[in-house]
């Protein structure tokens, strides 16, 4: 039998939604594609399967997902009919037509987030989707530093919550720094915000939020720059106390293995 597949990029804000994997009782990005799905489509054979399962309030400024079938689409009805009846705070960007070999799980090469942040005081409520003010101050300087830590092949053990016995802690950080926020920008957030960007091929489950935690705990002066450094040699067992708030987090970018 004919199966045909489909990869779909998309942008969505996660601050309303339980994640993006589907879960009984909560709305989440997956049953919400689902359901779009099953009213373009016009039945329910077929299957959803995504590049990366973010986590509660975890937004996307491109996430993708790969749509299988029985039954040939055209990608540019597809991309309109899903836009036409997505929720706004879903859109898909772009349709592609891929083959049996391409695999949505094992292809991606790179996935950069990005973590939104001001410090100093509280900032207008409207930035609280995207965006996390830490109320007392923090050493940028210093934070920018420890950043540069993570950069390179790590033990990452400590910064990974509910591993399995299969769970790989050894991960490549390719790029890991602190810089002034340039990449999303609105009217109501404060004069001066950071983003920490940090790049590499997986991740583990809350992984980003646990090293932006470090960050934050070296910023406020509770740890020093020797402490992240003995975080990543795998020595110590025990889970890191801080973990940053989800709604800062952007999965802002993945590639592809052609």
């Amino acid at each position: 039998m004919d199966k045909y597949y489909y990869l779909f990029h998309l942008q969505y804000l996660g601050f309303r939604y339980h994640g993006w994997q589907k879960q009984p009782g909560v709305k989440t990005i997956e049953s919400m594609l689902e359901k779009t799905g099953r009213f373009v489509l016009g039945h329910t054979d077929f299957k959803i399967l995504g590049a990366s399962r973010t986590d509660a309030m975890v937004s996307a400024g491109n996430c993708a997902f790969e749509l299988f079938v029985k039954k040939k689409q055209d990608t540019a009805l597809l991309l309109q009919a899903f836009n036409d009846n997505l929720p706004n705070d879903i859109r898909v960007t772009k349709v592609e037509t891929k083959g049996p070999q391409f695999n949505i799980i094992q292809s991606p090469k790179a996935k950069e987030y990005l973590y939104l942040f001001s410090f100093g005081g509280k900032s207008h409520p409207f930035c609280a989707s995207l965006l996390v003010s830490f109320k007392e101050d923090l050493d940028i300087e210093l934070m920018k530093k420890g950043a540069l830590l993570f950069e390179g092949s790590h033990d990452f053990r400590q910064y990974c919550t509910q591993p399995t016995p299969k769970t790989v802690f050894s991960r490549t950080i390719e790029k890991s720094c602190i810089e002034e926020n340039k990449e999303i920008t609105a009217s109501f957030f404060p004069s001066q915000t950071w983003c920490y960007k940090v790049t590499s091929k997986g991740f583990m489950r809350n992984q980003v939020r646990l090293m932006m935690g470090q960050l934050l705990r070296l910023g406020r002066g509770d740890i020093d720059l020797n402490d992240i450094q003995l975080s990543l040699t795998g020595e110590n067992k025990t889970p890191l106390p801080v973990i940053a708030p989800a709604s800062g987090l952007l999965l802002n970018r993945i590639e592809f293995l052609e």
